[in-house]
């Protein structure tokens, strides 16, 4: 609510006649006003208020173009919002013509501007009407993928709109931060793309919220709805093909003809999005033009074969393919890839191996060639499988199985013969085995016997290799210690020997047993150094060998051989000391002493940083001469300083101030010996031993009364002292009245002193009361032994006109006032006094404090009361003394003496009136506002429940603002139109808490539940003023209790008990209520019958109301629950499984008692006719199976999409053997097909589907897959019928809340 001003005009009172009746004017400021947009219907928006001086009745107006935005009461001039504002059109300023009239007078009309202040009432809104786009997958991180707009007609930070990605789908980890958006809307890519390997697709989720507002009178911000950008990944050619197979191998026999297909290879395009096509080619080849490979991937036979050329090749050609693109890729060439493919050629041979010193390629393989002695040379401790230095080849021309022989070892040793097998010809490898077992140090050389078997004949070849094995380091260098102690004195000279016996040795011969020595970085490195080849240590830098620094030094000594094996040992080298430090005196000496009491006993303390315990760090105490060396002593060894006699202070020279200086030396016994000297101040402390004397013996002084901070005398004393402590002297003052003076000492010299007799500022003489003072002064010295003089001092006072007014406390005591003009005039006097005969007396007001309850309210109470110069109090303005704006005024006074000699106090101190101000009835209760909704459901409310609350405050205060809350009346409305009274159906109890009334509605009887509609109930709060006060005040509201129908009690079952139902309860209420944003009222919790649901174990009753009182239905709630994943997620581990309506579900207890007794009734009629029809049942069964049998294999032998005319549909009840029918309650008439049952229950459905199975993990049934023992799957019969139905489209349908059971299937039957 806006007001037009802050503080009301006061009323002009206009003294004399009035010659005409004037026109009402409207004040200056009532120009412009300012209203939030949000401002509700029927809210006040302003007031109209005008000054008419003749005091007649005003009527107010308003009119123009955009008066409709407003209504006015035109006798109050409040005005109300009539109309909606709006800021965001053309309307955020707009003018409209106010008016007011005296009835007597022509209308006084105005312009005022009306400013709508714009709220936060807009959500952002994306512009964008197309959310597609495309992106290469090659686009670099930065480039823009999208912008996205959005705008917010709001203003301000309510206007300024923020972008953001809430989802990125698909949901991966290594997709969150692929794409960012930046503040402009601009989506850019903040990631690399593959359409490979990553993903072809992306779909963000955007929302746009602007920065935050001001809506009804609370801070929010508001977003839009979600929208979502799909974004296709362009596949671009970057990839090589790849070959399907990583290995190909074939064999092909010798004598194939040109043209024989051998082998098919293929390769496709790595790119998926392209599947460029491929050409194939050989690229390279062990035999070119032996094979080439064809369009389609084939590689056959070019020319004549002949194994006999590939007797060293193992009987293989390699052939390397090559696959490359037709088309070229991003990087303007032809991708390719290539694979090697194995051809083996087949043939027989029938000779026998033999050894040959030659490699297979240098090999004729004659004769005369073959050998059994070879040489050969390895490395000792060589690695298992590496092969021995050694050229030696067999060869076996037979082919196949009769050239493959078999090699290895005669006897079992430290190496093995590779290949163990082989065919036609073969390089012998002979491998370590075991490297531990090849070392030199042991065998220089090694005799293998290699021996080759013919696999068919069985003969033998044998070979002698003779092994030379060769050194290698394979022995590190060795200390023969792993620490030695070593010594040397510091700040020796550079090139100083430490140790030249340390020697390292090495296992190894030859270079490899050559060794050099290092010293390893770390302590001592760079101080020490090492010959490389002989080991010899020396010092590097003798300066920074300094016991003192470092006395002890680890340096490591590395011996390092040729091959760079290495190992340590630590040189452990000790520092011997040398006299190179002086002594060191701690401290600093300063003694003081009282002359001839105290003796001098300090012992100088000194230390030496050289070796403890040698004559390096012994020390000598020696007092060298000065003036004061004859007083005093010192002991050389402990250094114990004493004095020989009493000291005396008067002897030292003043100048001195009492100090002595002597000098003492400290030095060691080292050779040479080293000293440092140290200066010993003694302070000789002087004792108070003479005593102040004053200048005079008596002073006289003379002073004005009233005056204060003034000097009286001045008077003088000297001490004979020489020091300050000693000869300081202070004055004190001694008799009658010498607390009314004070002496301020001042120092004039050594040993000389001014006493200062003077009137403090807060004390003042006064001759009426004491014309003259009779004192003592003393002058003493401070400290125990102090001593003192005096002198008498007279001072007399001089008279003057110096007495204050003083305010009578009796009319200051408080007064009471009440509000509202309550009284006028005269309400207190204040009352002064003044002992001058020459006064003249006035009172005044200096301030008025106004409070309210304890607390400082401003100048609210400024103007009310008045004070007089004769002390009379009067009431100004009694109209606007207000208790609620303020309940106590101080007024605070004092009273002045017109007549008061300068430079004395003319007024009295400042006295509080206080004015209590009483409260009157003048201020009629009113009703909080609140947002809630109060719904009743009959069946669950019951007499002293409570229903509903009001809450109302007063302003008044005590029992003017207690409040009594009464129904005044109870109608109910229902949805028809209808009213009804009621009277006695609620009632209502105050209660008061932080001073707020609360007014609880209570159940009195129980209520109709067939009533459908809302009671509105009228609610009074009236104050309880006293009966002799004002009259009592009343507001009154209309509350709305909306009652909810019992056909909207839906249940729930669930598959846990209904004790872990109602362990769970309050988690179920909140999963329902997040679903569907209402407020859940539980009836009941039971569990069901065995007659129910097999998998259904309990079930809970319960209402949904929303705010206004409306109630979801059953179809209502399953949507909302199905929209809402997270909710239906959590219901579902809660064990929720079924959904329904009370009456669908639930059977009724009186209609199960019936059914049991007529169960009972006809049990037994019943069993005498089950047994007379039971031959004619059982016939008539059997002829119906067999029917449904023969129609189930007549549906599986129909071709997809025929279906026989009539009576071919297994799983009706026309066929099926077990009568059950899953057609989810269709008819066989709605099928086009004839009944030829003889019982109406075939009509019947006794399908478990009837009721409201919530299925809800699932979004679409399963589909049971049948299997057959036939190659094809057989059409499910009713799925090729309804697939055939035409669909009704100008039939309303009704859509029931059952949904699919995945668990039957026709086929089964």
């Amino acid at each position: 609510m806006a007001r037009l001003w802050l503080s009301c005009l006061g009323l002009l009172v206009l003294v004399g006649p009035v010659a005409a009746n004037m026109a009402p004017t409207f004040p200056a400021n009532m120009s412009t006003v300012t209203l939030p947009e949000d401002l509700p219907v029927g809210d006040e928006a302003f007031w109209l208020v005008a000054e008419d001086r003749d005091g007649d009745s005003l009527t107010y107006g308003i009119s123009g173009t955009y008066a409709y935005f407003f209504s006015v009461n035109s006798s109050t001039g409040q005005v109300k919002i009539a109309s909606p504002l709006d800021s965001d059109g053309d309307l955020y300023t707009f003018s409209i013509s106010i008016s007011v009239t005296d009835n007597f007078n022509s209308p006084v009309q105005k312009q005022m501007f009306v400013i709508v202040d714009d709220r936060n009432d807009n959500a952002p809104v994306f512009q964008n009407t197309n959310f597609t786009t495309s992106i290469s997958e090659t686009e670099p991180v930065g480039f823009l993928v999208f912008t996205a707009k959005a705008t917010d007609k709001d203003s301000g930070s309510a206007g300024a709109v923020r972008y953001f990605i809430k989802e990125i789908i698909p949901n991966t980890g290594d997709n969150q931060d692929l794409f960012r958006i930046l503040s402009n809307g601009s989506i850019v890519l903040n990631g690399n793309l593959d359409y490979n390997s990553k993903s072809s697709f992306y779909q963000l989720k955007l929302q746009a919220c602007d920065m935050g507002g001001i809506l009804n009178n609370a801070y929010v911000e508001k977003c839009s709805q979600f929208v979502y950008l799909s974004i296709n990944v362009i596949d671009e050619p970057n990839l090589d093909p790849q070959f399907v197979r990583e290995f190909y191998a074939a064999s092909v026999p010798e004598d194939s003809p040109p043209g024989t297909s051998v082998l098919r290879v293929e390769a496709v395009d790595g790119d998926r999005g392209i599947k460029d096509s491929m050409n194939y080619s050989i690229s390279n080849t062990t035999r070119p033009h032996w094979f080439t490979i064809w369009s389609d991937g084939i590689i056959r036979v070019k020319s004549p074969l002949d194994r006999e050329q590939l007797l060293q090749e193992n009987e293989e050609v390699l052939v390397q393919v090559m696959a490359t693109e037709t088309n070229l890729d991003i990087y303007g060439r032809q991708a390719s890839a290539s694979v090697w493919v194995t051809l083996t050629v087949t043939d027989v041979n029938d000779h026998q191996p033999r050894f040959y010193n030659c490699s297979l390629s240098d090999c004729t393989f004659s004769p005369q060639e073959a050998q059994s002695n070879f040489t050969g040379s390895v490395e000792e401790h060589t690695s298992i499988r590496i092969p021995v230095n050694l050229i030696m080849a067999v060869h076996d021309p037979d082919k196949g199985k009769n050239g493959t022989f078999l090699l290895d070892l005669a006897e079992p040793s430290a190496f093995s013969v590779s290949p163990q097998r082989a065919v036609g010809s073969a390089e012998v490898q002979v491998l370590v085995r075991t490297p531990a077992e090849v070392d030199y140090e042991k065998h220089p050389v090694m005799l293998l016997e290699v021996v080759a078997t013919d696999m068919v004949s069985g003969n033998v070849s044998v070979a002698w290799v003779t092994i030379h094995l060769i050194d290698i380091n394979d022995h590190s260098p060795t200390f023969p210690q792993s620490q030695y102690n070593l010594s040397i004195t510091e700040h020796c000279r550079n090139g100083q020997v430490v140790t030249d016996s340390i020697h390292a040795t090495d296992g190894d011969q030859g270079q490899w047993g050559d060794i050099t020595y290092s010293l390893l970085p770390g302590s001592g490195a760079d101080i020490f150094q090492v010959d490389a080849y002989s080991g010899k240590v020396t010092v590097r830098s003798c300066e920074l060998l300094d016991r003192e620094a470092q006395a002890v030094f680890y340096v490591t000594l590395q011996a390092t051989d040729s091959g760079g094996l290495f190992n340590t040992t630590t040189l452990h080298i000790t520092l011997l000391d040398a006299n190179d430090q002086e002594p060191q005196v701690i401290g600093s000496y300063n003694i003081f002493v009282r002359e001839e009491t105290d003796n001098v006993s300090v012992t100088i303390k000194a230390i030496d940083a050289d070796q403890p315990g040698t004559n390096n760090s012994l020390l000598q105490f020696t007092l060298l001469p000065s003036p004061w060396t004859h007083n005093f002593s010192l002991n050389p060894d402990t250094g114990v300083l004493t004095n020989v006699g009493p000291l005396d202070r008067e002897a030292i020279d003043p100048v001195l101030g009492g100090r002595i200086m002597l000098p003492v030396r400290v030095s060691d016994c080292g050779e040479p010996p080293l000293s440092t000297q140290v200066e010993v101040t003694i302070t000789v402390e002087d004792i108070n031993d003479n005593l102040p004397i004053f200048s005079q013996s008596s002073y006289n002084f003379s002073v004005t009364e009233r005056v204060s901070d003034v000097q009286v005398g001045e008077m003088e004393a000297t001490d004979a002292d020489q020091t300050e402590a000693n000869n300081r002297i202070s004055f004190t003052l001694e008799g009658v009245g010498a607390n009314n003076f004070v002496i301020r000492s001042r120092v004039l010299g050594a040993g000389h002193s001014q006493g200062v007799l003077w009137l403090p500022t807060d004390v003042s003489l006064d001759f009426e009361s004491k014309a003259s003072y009779y004192l003592l002064a003393r002058a003493e010295n401070s400290g125990p032994e102090a001593a003192q003089a005096s002198a008498t001092v007279l001072v007399q006072v001089k008279d003057v006109n110096d007495e204050a007014p003083m305010l009578d406390p009796t009319s200051l005591r408080g007064i009471s006032v009440a509000e509202n003009g309550s009284i006028h005039g005269l309400v207190a006097t204040v009352v002064a006094r003044d002992n001058d005969t020459t006064a003249q007396l006035e009172v005044q007001l200096v301030g008025v404090h106004c409070t309210k309850a304890g607390q400082d309210v401003g100048g609210l109470c400024q103007e009310w009361f008045s004070v007089q110069p004769n002390g009379s109090v009067l009431v100004n303005q009694s109209q606007t003394v207000d208790y609620e704006a303020c309940d106590l005024v101080t007024l605070v006074v004092r009273a002045c003496d017109l007549n008061t000699e300068p430079n004395f106090p003319a007024c009295s101190t400042d006295g509080n009136l206080p004015i209590t101000i009483l409260d009157v009835n003048d201020n009629a209760p009113y009703f909080l506002p609140q947002d809630k909704t109060f719904v009743i459901i009959p069946e669950l409310v019951s007499p002293d429940q409570q229903v509903a609350s009001v809450q109302a405050r007063d302003e008044d205060s005590g029992n003017n603002g207690a409040i009594r809350f009464s129904i005044l009346k109870t109608e109910f409305l229902s949805k028809d139109g209808t009213i009804i009274t009621f009277q006695g159906f609620f009632r209502i109890v105050t209660f008061l808490e932080d001073n707020l009334f609360t007014g609880n509605i209570e159940l009195v009887t129980n209520l109709d539940a067939n009533l459908n509609g809302t009671y509105q109930v009228t609610v009074q709060a009236q104050d309880t003023p006293a009966p002799s006060s004002w009259p009592a005040l009343q507001a009154q509201t209309t509350l709305n209790l909306f009652t909810v129908e019992k056909r909207y009690r839906l249940r729930l079952q669930f598959s846990t008990s209904k004790e872990q139902v109602g362990a769970r309860q309050d988690e179920i209420k909140e999963a329902l209520a997040q679903a569907t944003r209402t407020t859940v009222y539980v009836v009941i919790i039971q569990d069901l019958q065995s007659a129910t649901r097999a998998r259904s174990h309990s079930y809970m009753d319960a209402y949904f109301v929303f705010s206004n009182g409306t109630a979801l239905t059953l179809n209502e709630l399953s949507v909302m629950i199905r929209s809402d994943e997270d909710a239906m997620g959590k219901l579902l581990q809660l064990g929720l499984v079924v959904l329904g309506e009370q009456g669908n579900l639930e059977s009724s207890l009186p209609q199960v008692l019936t059914s049991v007794i007529v169960g009972l009734g006809v049990a037994l009629a019943l069993l005498i006719v089950i047994m007379a029809t039971a031959l004619v049942c059982v016939r008539k069964s059997y002829q119906r199976k067999l029917r449904a049998v023969m129609a189930a294999k007549e549906a599986r032998k129909t071709l997809a999409g025929v279906t026989p005319g009539v009576f071919a549909i297994p799983g009706t009840n026309l066929y099926t053997t077990d009568r059950a029918n899953p057609m989810l309650n269709l008819d066989t008439k709605d099928l086009g097909f004839e009944s030829q049952s003889s019982s109406d229950l075939d009509h019947i459905s006794l399908n478990s589907l009837d009721e409201n199975s919530v299925d809800l993990g699932k979004g679409k049934p399963e589909v049971k897959e049948a299997s057959y023992s036939g190659t094809e799957a057989d059409t499910e019969p009713l799925t090729e019928v309804l697939s055939g139905r035409k669909v009704d489209t100008g039939a309303q349908q009704t859509e029931k809340s059952a949904f699919t059971n995945p668990g039957l299937d026709t086929t089964d039957v």
